[in-house]
């Protein structure tokens, strides 16, 4: 596996991730772990100042498996509002994980449930909250 990606995250899905990561639910999960692995090697920028080709919360991209060459058009959101059929995906998903932060053109290695291995790319973003003047989202 190569080296992760920078990533950059808003101060607002910071906090908000933060918390719901202090949660004694979620703490001690492996995906909780990974999540919070992620957010400390982040870039913290004001949401004002997010480019508008970052992942952030409630983003919705479209992403490439560059290993199985499956295509994906995700929205990226809290536990609470993950549903798989309108293909909205939890943050502590492992592909939610790992697209938190990337850059459209970026991609990570990262390792799913069972030990498959992915290579995730970004090739859009067609609605990012901060782009569309919605931080508070």
């Amino acid at each position: 596996m190569s080296l992760p990606p920078p990533i950059t995250v808003s101060s607002r899905d910071l906090a908000r991730l933060e918390a719901m990561l202090d949660s004694p639910a979620l703490r001690h999960l492996p995906a909780a772990e990974a999540l919070a692995a992620e957010l400390e090697r982040a870039t913290v920028v004001e949401p004002a100042d997010m480019p508008a080709d970052v992942v952030t919360m409630n983003s919705t991209v479209t992403c490439v498996d560059e290993l199985s060459g499956e295509t994906h058009r995700i929205t990226l959101v809290y536990p609470h509002d993950a549903d798989v059929l309108q293909q909205k995906v939890s943050v502590l998903a492992p592909v939610g994980s790992a697209l938190l932060g990337l850059s459209v053109g970026q991609s990570i290695d990262w390792t799913a449930p069972g030990g498959r291995a992915l290579r995730v790319r970004v090739t859009g973003i067609s609605y990012q909250p901060e782009a569309s003047g919605h931080p508070q989202r």
